[in-house]
């Protein structure tokens, strides 16, 4: 279950999306984060399905990928939705039973949350799937460099976005062979109450901040034998630069944005 999140993990392949300016994709990113929380009727979530399935047949990353990275969240999802189908009052009541009431209105939010997760899920994952760790980091530095003008270290900033984007899939990959490690040798994970499971996880952070704590070091010694200093008068093979198609793209994003949130 751990491997099946997508998030931070890097999909190779040549298509429009991966080459596109990352800025563009960070600004779509953002404005795509902000229109889902704007939305409140299901026309509108519609519409941004429509919209995500047309990004995802353009990135050319199979759908099925996206999509297994909604397992490490199924719990999160039914947990939300039982918040809400059993704590959320309203007029129209469906079914009641000792103290809890299910209400009409319940429903209708613990299914809009639900989508709305997913749909933040599968839209932030696009941005990872679909550029290298190196663009990122350059694309966050650009967007953060008129901030320079304030003190904001704004290179330092990306440097460590990217660095916890990059770990994520690593460390998550780590923890699962550790888990299977432990299995093998009889730890018994899933049986028991909740006390005895957060005693049985030990075995399991103690090796993981061990070998984190070891990718880190190995890591700053790599950037120390290359000469990294920081931001400061580095320049770059590859400089990030506007074409039309990120002109196109930012256009069609923020219509069909827009449209949804009309809806």
């Amino acid at each position: 279950m751990l491997r099946d999140i997508t998030i931070g993990q890097y999909y190779p392949v040549d298509s429009k999306i991966h080459r596109l300016d990352p800025r563009t994709k960070i600004l779509l990113t953002m404005i795509y984060i902000f229109g889902l929380f704007m939305l409140d009727t299901f026309w509108g979530y519609g519409a941004v399905i429509l919209y995500l399935l047309m990004v995802i047949n353009e990135s050319k990353v199979p759908l099925r990928f996206m999509l297994k990275g909604l397992r490490g969240i199924v719990f999160i999802l039914f947990f939300t939705a039982a918040l809400n189908i059993f704590f959320t009052g309203g007029e129209i009541i469906l079914a009641q039973f000792w103290i809890i009431t299910i209400t009409l209105e319940g429903v209708i939010l613990a299914i809009e949350v639900g989508l709305r997760l997913i749909l933040l899920i599968i839209g932030s994952s696009i941005l990872t799937l679909t550029t290298s760790p190196i663009r990122l980091t350059d694309g966050i530095e650009s967007l953060l460099n008129p901030f320079k003008k304030i003190g904001v270290p704004a290179h330092e900033i990306a440097m460590m976005m990217s660095i916890a984007l990059r770990f994520i899939p690593i460390l998550l990959e780590e923890t699962d062979k550790i888990m299977k490690a432990q299995m093998a040798r009889g730890a018994d994970f899933e049986s028991g109450n909740v006390v005895q499971r957060a005693k049985a996880m030990v075995p399991i952070m103690v090796p993981l901040f061990i070998s984190a704590f070891r990718r880190a070091e190995d890591l700053a010694m790599a950037m120390e034998a290359r000469c990294y200093r920081g931001g400061e008068g580095r320049t770059r093979m590859n400089a990030l630069k506007y074409q039309a198609s990120d002109k196109i793209a930012f256009i069609i994003g923020i219509i069909f944005i827009g449209i949804c949130i009309i809806l």
